[in-house]
């Protein structure tokens, strides 16, 4: 494996870490800054509309070698991640938590085209997924390990071990990331002219809406798995781990089976894998066995619609790669902002309801990726 793609993924795994902790450590933060849950919630919202806002902000960048691009970006996930470990209250934590997104949908932008530029030949989804592998691994290791840090020292330990390991992915990208020639300036018109057509859109509304759907459950995965499936808090960070397993082998699968077949053909099924495990979840949450099940392969899918969104909208943004690239990650935190609210609402008639109410919102990501994979995949799937 090239060491160039794991540099790539340790940024993955950093911002992966900054992500996906809130989840775990959700209860801790809420009980430390005598709020909700449901507000301790907005935390999550608020880095996902931080990735929002910082994603366009790339095309100001466009100029810049790509390397210099992403030691910026890393110098931001370690700023965001120090303010967030420092935060005296909700306000302050909620500005941190927004600086932290910001660099996220646009280190992926840029890291895919890098990756994928880096490839040997017909390894680009390869390429990607294991870039994209480092948010997994995260989550597999990253989020429990922050979560026990929570539990045994406090919610700001995690974030302070997300600065530190900035200093390790600028040292890696330094080291390792060869210079990659430049993406061709297009003008500031022309990032976005790659919008004007339909391909595009379905791309990003499945991602939004695909991944809004499994938000909706996972933003509050830590109180349905004690108030309704009925395993203990010690029991949480093992689970945890069990989800990140589920979302490495959903990740690597994906980036092989695209490479075979299509990404279009392989993001359309993991989508459909979504729609049926989130039913499934409502009904059997409380068998414990069935929620640990359903979970793993839950977040298998998650991460199984990752590399084929991001291949193909790096291959139907001709002229706004970069831009199109970090647009997949802005859906996909538009999507994880948008689930975690609609999951807080759903809480108030139990804790199995957000699985539910995720479900027509992955329904409708399915909808979406189906009509690209008809419509659109011969043009774009073989670019």
């Amino acid at each position: 494996m090239k060491k160039s793609l794991i540099a790539l993924a340790f940024g993955t795994l950093g911002l992966g870490i900054a992500e996906f902790v809130m989840m775990g450590i959700l209860p801790d933060v809420a009980k430390d800054l005598g709020i909700s849950i449901p507000m301790a919630g907005h935390f999550i919202s608020a880095y996902a509309l931080g990735v929002c806002v910082g994603a366009p902000v790339l095309t100001l960048a466009r100029k810049y070698p790509l390397k210099h691009i992403l030691l910026v970006l890393v110098t931001l996930i370690m700023a965001g991640n120090i303010c967030a470990a420092m935060a005296p209250n909700y306000w302050v934590l909620l500005a941190a938590r927004f600086i932290s997104g910001l660099p996220h949908g646009a280190y992926f932008g840029v890291g895919s085209i890098v990756a994928e530029r880096l490839a040997d030949k017909g390894k680009g989804s390869e390429a990607v997924s294991i870039m994209i592998a480092g948010m997994t691994i995260a989550n597999l290791f990253g989020v429990p390990l922050g979560t026990s840090l929570s539990t045994m020292l406090s919610w700001r330990a995690t974030f302070l071990l997300v600065g530190i390991w900035g200093v390790v992915i600028l040292y890696y990208i330094w080291r390792w990331v060869p210079h990659v020639e430049g993406l061709k300036d297009t003008g500031f018109k022309g990032q976005f002219r790659f919008l004007k057509t339909p391909a595009p859109w379905l791309i990003l509304g499945a991602t939004a809406l695909g991944n809004g759907g499994v938000f909706c459950w996972y933003s509050y995965i830590n109180p349905m798995l004690t108030h309704v499936s009925g395993f203990s808090a010690e029991s949480i960070t093992p689970l945890m781990i069990l989800a990140g397993f589920g979302m490495v082998m959903g990740n690597l699968i994906s980036g092989r089976l695209s490479d075979r077949y299509t990404p279009g053909k392989v993001g359309t099924a993991a989508q459909a894998l979504i729609c049926i495990m989130l039913l499934l979840i409502f009904f059997l949450s409380p068998y414990k066995w069935a929620a640990a099940l359903l979970m793993g392969l839950c977040t298998a899918g998650l991460f199984a619609v990752s590399s084929p969104e991001q291949v193909l909208i790096i291959r139907v943004a001709k002229g706004g790669e970069m831009l199109g690239a970090a647009c997949v990650q802005v859906a996909f935190n538009l999507g994880n902002a948008i689930g975690a609210y609609a999951g807080g609402l759903a809480i108030s008639s139990g804790y199995r309801y957000p699985a539910l109410t995720g479900v027509p919102f992955a329904l409708i990501g399915f909808t979406l990726f189906l009509i690209f994979y008809k419509k659109y995949q011969s043009k774009y799937e073989s670019s």
